[in-house]
Parts: C-alpha cells; structure tokens; sequence
C-alpha cells in the first residue's frame, strides 16, 4: 500500500486553507494546516512533511523568513503562493531555494498538478557515481546519505536538489552546463524566465565548498553560458 504524501498548507486565510485540505484529501494525499509561522515550524518539527505549501503574504507573519527557517530544520519542498503583484518577493522566493509558485487566485487543480510534479522530481533515485567521481578537493561526496565529508571526519549534510546537482557537475567535469541542461539532468524539466533554482544551488553549494564564495574557484560562471566545475582548482588530498 502506497503510503501518503503529507502536505504543509500555511496560509492566513482559513477560507482558503479548509477547502483545499479538503481537496488534496479527496485526490490521495495527507495535509496539515497553519495560518501563521509558529504552528507551521511546530508541524515541521514533530511531523514527516514531504512538501509546505506558503503563502507569501501571511499577516503579521513573513513567508519568506518561514522558508528560510523551514529549510534549516529539514530540507522541504516549497511551493509559493503569491498575489499577482508580488513579483518580487516571488523572485525571492525561488532564490531562497522554493522548487515553484503559483499566483491567486489559482485552480485546486493546477495546484495539485505543480505538487505532484515536485514530489515526482524529489522521488527521482540518484545514481552512485563511480569512486573516482566521487573526490571533490579535500572533500568526499557520500551520495546515498547525502553527505560530504572531510578528511578529519566532518560531514556536511546537502540537500536532494545540491547532492543532484554535484553529482552532475562530477559527471562531467570542465563542461559549461546551460541552465536548461542542468534543470533537465538534475529535475528531468524545462526552465521558464523566471526559474532560479538553479542559481539558487549553486549559490547553496558555493558556501559550503568553496574557499571563497564571492569568489569561486570550482563551480565557475560562464555569462550567457552557464556553470563548470573546475576540475583542476581541486584542492589534493
């Protein structure tokens, strides 16, 4: 028996919120339900939440800080609901690492759809790469545990998103990788305008890897282009 997908709806609008829990229910899936920040970090830390549905605007509360704040007690899938005229908190939004976002007023079904969607990418197995893929300077990348760890022992816990991506720049060393192809190898998608997820992991992975991140060395920007691991600025074990 298949188990259930829990889902996080956070919303300040419960006439919003009851509806939509009633309809994610009827089509296979578990919800809980917060109008503010404070019940939604509890429901995060005391419950397996397989993705959080967030209204950006939520009273006297900050959707965009929830995001920020959900993402360091577990990394969960985010889906953004904004109000047409909030194009740049959306922005933000994906920069702070939400894998979509939907404008209100939306159909139940879109959302349904854009959820399924998201937890189809994050079901996606990664392959273990062969050993010799697997050296990353003076670190080690432990995919299956989703881990990097130093020579001294340290590890350093990396999210599905950053272990996929990686792994692709591992695959293929000193390639300029597009955007579009990354999206592609890492979440099996096309971008659109306004994707930044992309950007967003690099960002994510650069501060955990790099000596400098305002100054990359391994993960490289190529303008118009998009991103190469820099083999050959591998610090040797």
């Amino acid at each position: 028996m298949e188990v259930r997908k829990h889902i996080l709806l956070v919303d300040d609008e419960e006439d919003i919120l009851e509806p939509l829990a009633h309809y994610l229910e009827s089509q296979g899936l578990t919800t809980s339900l917060a109008c503010d920040a404070a019940r939604a970090l509890e429901v995060i830390q005391t419950q397996p939440v397989d993705l959080a549905v967030l209204d950006i605007v939520l009273g006297h509360s900050d959707g965009l800080k929830l995001c920020r704040d959900i993402q360091k007690i577990r990394p969960v899938p985010v889906i953004f609901l904004s109000g047409r005229g909030e194009d740049t908190e959306r922005i933000i939004g994906l920069e702070l690492g939400a894998d979509d976002y939907i404008a209100k007023p939306f159909n139940p079904r879109e959302l349904l759809a854009r959820i399924r969607a998201v937890l189809r990418r994050y079901a996606l197995p990664i392959p273990v790469p062969d050993d010799e893929k697997l050296n990353i300077g003076p670190w080690r990348l432990d995919v299956p545990n989703q881990e990097l760890i130093q020579a001294n022992g340290r590890r350093l816990a990396l999210s599905t998103g950053e272990t996929r991506l990686l792994h692709v720049f591992l695959q293929h060393p000193d390639k300029v990788l597009s955007r579009d192809d990354l999206l592609e190898m890492t979440q099996g998608r096309q971008t659109n305008p306004f994707d930044r997820s992309i950007d967003n992991y690099v960002s994510r992975l650069r501060k955990k890897i790099e000596k400098d991140p305002t100054n990359p060395m391994l993960i490289k920007t190529y303008w118009g282009g998009g991103y190469a691991f820099n083999s050959q600025s591998c610090e040797k074990d």
